[in-house]
């Protein structure tokens, strides 16, 4: 894990861990986050769930930007769905678990929940394709097939929920 560092003392990296087949990402909501009525905005989730994946991967060994840059490719959400449960607020600690479903050779399937502590508040399921500079599909690095092929193993149930109903 990189470490960065603040009066000569070492932060890890803000990219949380894995737990199993699972990624916890932690993250507190600011001021920033609400709305009026005080609670998380709700398009403030699927950053979060970006954030979440984006860390993910990284901590995976799959790098985008080098993927991006080398002009491979880069991924695009092409399936979303959320629902939300209850309202996150100012100043409470959440944690957004993402686990990698399925995969196929251009495409991946990631089911996403945010907690505060045991109680969830929302739950997403989310495609993403991985495409060309030309913005259509194309299959993506072997490598990174092994990687998440890896991660559902890890899960050991054989299950693989790939609609909001099934997370």
């Amino acid at each position: 894990m990189a470490l960065y560092m603040v009066d000569n003392m070492p932060l890890p990296a803000p990219s949380g861990q894995f737990v199993g087949p699972s990624h916890l990402f932690p993250l507190r909501i600011y001021y920033e986050d609400t709305d009026l009525s005080g609670v998380v905005y709700h398009a403030n989730y699927l950053r979060y769930m970006e954030r979440a994946r984006s860390d993910m991967l990284r901590l995976a060994g799959i790098d985008q930007r080098t993927a991006h840059e080398a002009g491979e490719g880069a991924w695009a959400v092409t399936d979303l769905n959320i629902r939300y449960h209850a309202p996150a607020r100012l100043d409470d600690i959440l944690t957004v678990e993402t686990r990698v479903v399925a995969v196929r050779g251009a495409s991946v399937d990631i089911a996403q929940t945010i907690r505060r502590d045991l109680i969830i508040l929302t739950q997403g399921a989310v495609t993403a394709a991985f495409v060309a500079p030309n913005g259509r599909a194309r299959r993506q690095p072997a490598h990174w097939l092994d990687i998440f092929r890896a991660m559902i193993a890890t899960s050991g149930d054989g299950a693989s929920p790939t609609r909001l109903s099934d997370v």
